[in-house]
């Protein structure tokens, strides 16, 4: 699986981006996948993920503002972001896993996007 991350950009606090990651090659509908994001001088963190059948899942930091969705059609998976916060500056990643079963370690995905780079402005 190849995985292209965009949709990130500079907003200012409370504004709102919408993330997409498109996948390719072997069966996307199949694979969980999930969002993560990478602060400078930080390590990882899940952000939220989704079941191949849409069950979702978010980390604390996400609940009530992100929202995680995919189009298996498409082979996207998209992370809308509202109510920004300069906390929420990070370089986000989507990720996928050969199972659909979802997870909030990184570890457990082994396909990974490029990284796009959001920064929220206070």
């Amino acid at each position: 699986v190849q995985l292209q991350a965009s949709g990130g950009g500079l907003v200012q606090a409370g504004g709102s981006l919408r993330l997409s990651c498109q996948a390719s090659g072997r069966t996307f509908s199949n694979a969980a996948m999930g969002w993560f994001r990478q602060a400078p001088g930080k390590e990882r963190d899940f952000v939220s993920a989704v079941t191949w059948n849409g069950y979702t899942y978010y980390a604390d930091s996400a609940k009530g503002r992100f929202t995680i969705s995919r189009d298996n059609a498409k082979n996207t998976v998209y992370l809308q972001m509202d109510n920004l916060k300069p906390e929420d500056t990070a370089v986000y990643y989507c990720a996928a896993r050969r199972i659909f079963y979802t997870s909030s370690k990184s570890s457990d995905y082994e396909y990974w996007g490029q990284g796009t780079q959001v920064t929220v402005s206070s």
